[in-house]
């Protein structure tokens, strides 16, 4: 099988959706993961097609000029203090230009809040045919394997998934092995990126690092093939911010030596088994 490559918004996040997606494009991906979803943090562009029509129109013409696919939107956050409903806008977008999914994350630490809110954002997805894809984070509420299976296990939604990112799964120390107990119907896509085997002490400098300074796929200290090699072949999403690289390079030769560095890394670790 082919393998499929998407680049992630956080990768090239100061490229607005259209332009986002000339660029993977000419640098040689299938998809791109936009983040219309305003997340208010400091530094971050407001994408909001939504609410920007023009931003919007743009970035249906530009897919259409590309042939490119929307893989996914991102990120509605599970919170106390944000109302799921108001993730339907997005959705409204996402199904306009023929994204599939909408990936999710869990930042509060109250479970049955949480598992409400996750139930009821599945439940709002379904007219969009849209699936919601479950993210765990080190720095969130629900912050490893275990937590997020105990999420997707208790809403027992069909459109709920879940989406391992290679940075995150290394950092909350879990192991690859314990990927072989996830029904393989949860997994649609996965974020692909490197970093140092080094575990940050601070919640500082790891969010600093997963924001600002992960690594080439295979340049880093992660055993990226341990953990892919345990999933079924499914589309790559490439997130793999660097602010340095970026700005020494320009977003198209950073994304282009992103998607290099991932393809040889892959070829030169390919599957002993079939997963799928």
């Amino acid at each position: 099988m082919t393998k499929q490559f998407s680049l992630a918004h956080l990768t090239v996040l100061n490229c607005p959706p259209p332009e986002m997606t000339y660029i993977a494009a000419r640098a040689g991906y299938d998809f791109v993961s936009l983040r219309p979803i305003y997340m208010r943090l400091p530094g971050e562009p407001n994408y909001d097609l939504a609410k920007n029509k023009e931003m919007m129109r743009q970035t249906k013409a530009a897919l259409n000029d590309t042939d490119l696919k929307l893989l996914d939107i991102e990120l509605a956050r599970i919170s106390d203090g944000i109302d799921p409903k108001s993730y339907l806008p997005a959705m409204e977008v996402a199904a306009e230009l023929g994204g599939r999914h909408v990936l999710s994350s869990i930042w509060t630490d109250d479970r049955n809040l949480a598992i409400e809110r996750f139930d009821e954002l599945c439940e709002l997805a379904k007219p969009f045919g849209l699936t919601i894809e479950l993210e765990f984070v080190p720095i969130a509420g629900v912050f490893d394997l275990k937590g997020a299976l105990g999420v997707l296990r208790t809403v027992k939604q069909e459109n709920a998934g879940l989406m391992i990112d290679v940075h995150h799964f290394h950092r909350s120390r879990d192991k690859a092995e314990d990927l072989d107990t996830v029904p393989r119907e949860w997994f649609r896509y996965l974020h692909l990126c490197d970093a140092p085997a080094e575990i940050p002490a601070s919640k500082d400098e790891m969010t600093r690092i997963l924001r600002e300074e992960r690594s080439y796929v295979g340049e880093g200290g992660i055993d990226v093939a341990s953990i892919v090699n345990r999933i079924p072949e499914i589309p790559y999403s490439l997130e793999i911010p660097n602010t340095k690289r970026a700005n020494e390079l320009g977003y198209e030769e950073f994304a282009r030596r992103c998607l290099q560095t991932a393809k040889a890394y892959l070829a030169a670790h390919p599957r002993k088994i079939s997963v799928d």
